[in-house]
């Protein structure tokens, strides 16, 4: 299989990893992440609960996204 990057736009880019992510989150099951995801994860949590960082809802993220491209 062959996707032509070149002539996709950004936005196009964006939707296409979406799909993909979706996809793996339900077919993949027994994936086991890398051990240093754990260690990005507790970072990121430390990261929050001393105040450096906050979350943010992901659809709002992505409509963020999605209109800094536009």
């Amino acid at each position: 299989m062959t996707i032509n990057l070149q002539n996709m736009t950004t936005k196009e880019k964006l939707m296409t990893m979406e799909l993909l992510w979706d996809d793996l989150c339900k077919n993949q099951i027994n994936f086991a992440s890398p051990g240093w995801h754990e260690k990005v994860l507790i970072g990121r949590e430390k990261a929050v609960a001393d105040g450096k960082d906050e979350f943010e809802d992901w659809e709002d993220a992505k409509n963020e996204i999605l209109n800094r491209i536009k």
